[in-house]
């Protein structure tokens, strides 16, 4: 069976998402909320699905995406509204995706969204839209993550630095604002409010930025600075054992394929199956 790269995956979904959020924009009426609804959840099951055909989440990464999302529910209905715009939902999804990657990232990310929304009875016409943009707080960390590792030529067996930290509370913040001007995007044309910041379908492009950038800082400029800042607190301040924890078992799923027969194989002209080899098993610390 022909493997799914995880990044056309993640590419797929992401368009998928985008469309979603644009779709106002063209329809004449806001996204039906059951739609929006079953493409959201219908596109982070077959991102799931599809790794655990593809044998790149196993039972381990998914007992760890399930505590993710336990742990963030339990956050969540401690704080169901957050303090003044900060959830400290983002802080694990960052964590997740700087330590296993993109794909990791984004499922961790939708995962604990949906599990905590269910939890706290958030379920609405912007679940859909949250489930997307919090997990691509965990995809750009995952992305931010492998660029650093391959630029620092980081093995997979190196801690967690100082570095890292700082790097990964820099995400947290850009992030911190980015996922609140896209939920903006979907506040802005579902609630079709009246006045100088509201959007009206067939705007021109200049004033319909222009009206949103009013309706950002009027409405949420605060709030998401204020998360953007909470979210580097609590990397720099918890982000240490939890990214050390998580390079642990990054370390241990890791695994090496070692052909035993390769030079018979070669010689041979034959295409057989690798023998497997104590490298085959977990690497264990």
């Amino acid at each position: 069976m022909t493997r799914v790269p995880a990044q056309l995956m993640l590419a797929i979904l992401s368009l998928v998402g985008l469309a979603l959020f644009g779709w106002p924009f063209v329809a004449a009426a806001a996204t039906p909320d059951l739609p929006a609804l079953a493409i959201g959840i219908g596109a982070l099951a077959g991102l799931v699905l599809t790794e655990i055909g593809a044998r790149r989440l196993d039972a381990r990464m998914l007992a760890l995406l399930a505590a993710i999302a336990a742990i963030d529910a339990g956050l969540r209905l401690a704080l169901v509204t957050g303090i003044a715009g900060f959830s400290p939902i983002f802080f694990l999804v960052l964590c997740a995706g700087y330590a296993f990657g993109p794909s990791y990232g984004f499922q961790a990310g939708a995962v604990a969204l949906l599990v905590s929304a269910v939890a706290t009875g958030g379920i609405g016409p912007w679940l859909p839209f949250q489930l997307f943009g919090v997990g691509w707080v965990g995809l750009a960390a995952g992305l931010i993550g492998g660029f650093v590792s391959r630029l620092t030529g980081r093995g997979a067996a190196d801690s967690p630095t100082r570095r890292d930290l700082l790097i990964l509370a820099t995400v947290g913040a850009l992030m911190g604002l980015a996922y609140g001007g896209l939920l903006d995007v979907w506040d802005w044309t579902y609630f079709r409010g009246a006045g100088d910041l509201a959007w009206v379908p067939g705007l021109p492009l200049p004033e319909m930025l222009q009206r949103f950038g009013r309706f950002y800082l009027v409405t949420s400029l605060g709030y998401d600075s204020f998360r953007a800042v909470g979210n580097a607190v609590m990397v720099l301040t918890l982000g240490a054992p939890v990214l050390a924890a998580f390079w642990r078992i990054r370390v241990r799923s890791s695994f090496r394929i070692v052909d035993a027969v390769g030079v018979d194989t070669m010689a041979a002209g034959v295409q057989r199956p690798p023998v497997a080899t104590d490298d085959q098993r977990p690497m264990r610390s």
